[in-house]
C-alpha cells in the first residue's frame, strides 16, 4: 500500500498507479528528532525529503553573521535546497529539524535513474518545479509589495501550523522583520 502522503504529492495525469509504487519504493522512511541537521552549509545535497510530520527551518547568515530563515516547511512539503541537489554544488544553507518529524527520503542518484525512466515521473517534476518557481517568485513579490503585518496574516492563514509551532524569532525572520516589529504586529492582530 502507498504511504497516503507519497500518494497526494506524486499526483500527475501521466504518473499510472505501477509507476507510482515504483516511486514510492524507491524512497526511505527516516525520522528526525528535534534540532537535528538535515543538512550543513557546504555540504551537498544528495536527497529530497517530503515531510509527513514536522517542521523544519532553511536558514543561512547574512553579512554580519545573523541567522535569516530562508524557509520554514512542514506536512506535505519538500526539505530540498535546489541548488545544492541538482547542481551538485555545496549548499550555501543549513536546514534544521524545528520540531521532531517522520520524512519520506528520495536519494538523488535513485530520483535520477528513475525520473528518466518513467515519463510520468520526468512530467511531474517539470509541473513541480514550475510551480516552484511561482511559489519564489510570488515571495519576491510579495515581500516588496506588502506591508509586513500583511505578509504575517497571509502566514496565519495560510499556514497556521508555523504560526503555532515556529519560535518567534525564526517567524520574524522568515518574513524580513525583526521580533520586536513581529511582537507589535500580533498585538495589534489580537487587540486591535
Amino acid at each position: 500500500m502507498l504511504p497516503a502522503i507519497l500518494q497526494s504529492i506524486y499526483t500527475h495525469p501521466k504518473l499510472t498507479k505501477s509507476q507510482l509504487r515504483k516511486i514510492a519504493v524507491a524512497h526511505c522512511k527516516i525520522e528526525f528528532s528535534k534540532g537535528e541537521n538535515v543538512l550543513t552549509k557546504g555540504k551537498i545535497l544528495n536527497a529530497y525529503y517530503i515531510i509527513e510530520t514536522g517542521i523544519f527551518r532553511s536558514f543561512t547568515y547574512d553579512y554580519n553573521g545573523n541567522e535569516i530563515t530562508t524557509e520554514l516547511t512542514s506536512s506535505g512539503e519538500f526539505i530540498i535546497e535546489v541548488s545544492s541537489l541538482f547542481r551538485r554544488v555545496p549548499s550555501e544553507e543549513n536546514i534544521v529539524a524545528l520540531t521532531d518529524g517522520v520524512v519520506w527520503k528520495l536519494d538523488f542518484d535513485i530520483f535520477q535513474e528513475l525520473f528518466h525512466k518513467i515519463e510520468g515521473l520526468s512530467e511531474w517534476g517539470r509541473s513541480w518545479m514550475s510551480n516552484q518557481l511561482f511559489i519564489s517568485k510570488q515571495r519576491a513579490i510579495e515581500v516588496r509589495t506588502k506591508s509586513a503585518a500583511e505578509r504575517y496574516l497571509d502566514l496565519l492563514n495560510e499556514r497556521p501550523e508555523i504560526i503555532r509551532q515556529v519560535p518567534l524569532k525564526h517567524i520574524a525572520s522568515y518574513l524580513g522583520i525583526t521580533d520586536t516589529s513581529l511582537s507589535r504586529i500580533r498585538k495589534e492582530i489580537i487587540t486591535p
